[in-house]
């Protein structure tokens, strides 16, 4: 087992990255102050991992609540229904929430955990890659709203992250892929040697070796770890972290957050903010070569569904967290393993890029 910590002073707290976690009770009982326990998790999921973790919770008034799979069921009428559901059950401000899933179930159950009573702790137990890597870590919690994803939520902290990497064994190819989508972009904001790795690692990974995942996992957590322990709250450096999200979340939004998973978003959208950036002058056109020879080579899109429209897109854009004052700042690179946070590129750029993306 690895162990990495979020340094974030008091709130400070673990990622735990192994084999077989789940099916040590120790582990997650030293991270459970409270009896009162609501487990949230999916239909997919549920009848997977639910049973090892009650399992862990001896003596504990354990609830669940079982969402149907999907980005759709991320919003606020789901959220009004858990919280009415802890209301039912009397829990007190000392209650602990688990999240035991993906990216989807890890960013309602931290929305509903930093609003329940002003906020409760809660732990994650990502079951899928993307979420192992990126969406259980930070502190970012949300729900969408049919205009926007993640435009409701908060900042909070979990008080523990336990990735079992057996738990990638029942993970779709294409679930897989999606999370190799949010590995590369550290290799690209600011891992340079990781993205060689990668470009070196790639089948193994795809092929789920044990070894080069747990590897491709331990990386990302320590890059995203460092960035959120300087800048949580994203004013500064960790909005370096949303590279290809601005447009991969316009994407999804387009889309009606279905016929993409948000890994697939993303990547089109990273390939998208380095053709721009070649656009720009500010990235050798080579460079968006090997980008896109190690997306292809990771079963990822390279294109924007043909659902979407140019104008649907650019509309999407608008409505984005990094906006300010009208002007959306976008992710940019500068190379590989240097990006960049900017509002200085040209309206007809951008809409060239999404034309050629569009095609």
């Amino acid at each position: 087992m690895k162990q990495i910590s979020v340094e974030l002073g008091a709130r400070a707290y673990p990622i735990y990255i192994g084999e077989g976690l789940l099916a040590d009770s120790s582990l997650l009982a030293r991270h459970i102050p409270s009896k009162q326990i609501l487990i949230i998790s999916n239909e997919i999921v549920a009848p997977l991992y639910l049973e090892p973790v009650r399992q862990g919770l001896p003596g504990a008034e354990v609830h669940t609540f079982i969402l149907p799979d999907g980005e759709h069921g991320k919003n606020l009428e789901n959220f009004n229904r858990i919280i009415g559901r802890l209301l039912e059950y009397k829990y007190s401000r000392s209650c602990m929430i688990i999240a035991l899933g993906g990216g989807v179930i890890g960013d309602l159950s931290g929305f509903v955990a930093a609003c329940y009573q002003r906020g409760v702790k809660f732990i994650q137990i990502p079951t899928t890659l993307l979420a192992q890597v990126d969406a259980s870590v930070g502190g970012k919690t949300a729900v969408n709203h049919p205009l926007g994803k993640n435009m409701i939520g908060a900042f909070h902290q979990p008080v523990a992250v336990i990735a079992d990497t057996a738990a990638l064994d029942t993970l779709p190819d294409r679930e897989l892929a999606a999370g190799l989508a949010e590995i590369i972009k550290y290799g690209l904001i600011r891992d340079p040697a990781f993205f060689l790795w990668l470009e070196a690692n790639i089948e193994p990974l795809l092929q789920r070796d044990r070894r080069a995942l747990a590897h491709a996992i331990e990386r990302s957590c320590l890059n995203k770890a460092e960035v959120v322990a300087a800048d949580e709250r994203e004013s500064g450096a960790r909005a370096l972290l949303n590279l290809g999200h601005t447009f991969g979340h316009a994407i999804e939004t387009a889309l009606g957050y279905e016929k993409l998973l948000h890994g697939e978003a993303v990547a089109c959208g990273m390939l998208m903010a380095a053709d721009l950036s070649v656009r720009l002058g500010l990235l050798e056109a080579p460079a968006v070569n090997r980008i896109g020879a190690l997306l292809a080579k990771a079963g990822l899109p390279d294109a924007i569904h043909p659902d979407a429209s140019g104008a649907a897109l650019l509309a999407n854009m608008k409505v984005d967290k990094k906006a300010r004052d009208g002007m959306v700042f976008l992710v940019l690179l500068k190379a590989i393993g240097e990006a960049v946070l900017t509002a200085d590129y040209s309206k007809d750029a951008l809409r060239e890029t999404v034309n050629r993306f569009l095609s």
